[in-house]
């Protein structure tokens, strides 16, 4: 009897625990973006991406450069930058294989070339324009759900 009890309890509480995990939590997904102040300026020009796609210390460096923001002056008053730093920086990802890697695209980021390694012809498909437009193959995107569509 012993022996069966500590594994029933074991499944039992994690039978309990399944239904007070986020919404947003599985293999394809992210904590979605729900700060008004960062999905409004961030998303003025593209989509406000999901802290958990990149790693602080580029989240960091992109909002120190952010005069020359991927060729376009996204400049902020000071207030707003330390708001926006601290909600990326909070929610920030992390790569375990790449621990040092700090990139400025989330395209370049190792994770998404390893998922998104598929022939360019994809890239082509009308509406996608460019590979930072995720919502034109993940109608979740901006929920942060990359379930492949």
């Amino acid at each position: 009897m012993r022996t069966f009890l500590f594994p029933s309890v074991a499944l039992a509480a994690a039978v309990l625990a399944f239904p007070v995990l986020p919404a947003w939590a599985g293999p394809d997904r992210v904590p979605p973006l729900t700060d008004a102040l960062t999905r409004a300026e961030c998303g003025t020009c593209h989509m406000a991406f999901q802290p958990a796609l990149l790693p602080a210390r580029s989240w960091e460096r992109m909002m120190d450069t952010l005069s020359d923001h991927f060729g376009d002056d996204a400049s902020l008053p000071p207030d707003k930058v330390a708001h926006i730093r601290a909600v990326l920086v909070a929610g920030a990802g992390r790569d375990r294989r790449a621990p040092d890697a700090t990139p400025q695209r989330i395209t370049e980021a190792r994770w998404f070339t390893h998922e998104h390694d598929f022939a360019p012809s994809r890239w082509q498909k009308p509406g996608v324009v460019t590979k930072s437009n995720c919502a034109a193959c993940h109608r979740g995107a901006e929920q942060g759900v990359y379930d492949d569509d």
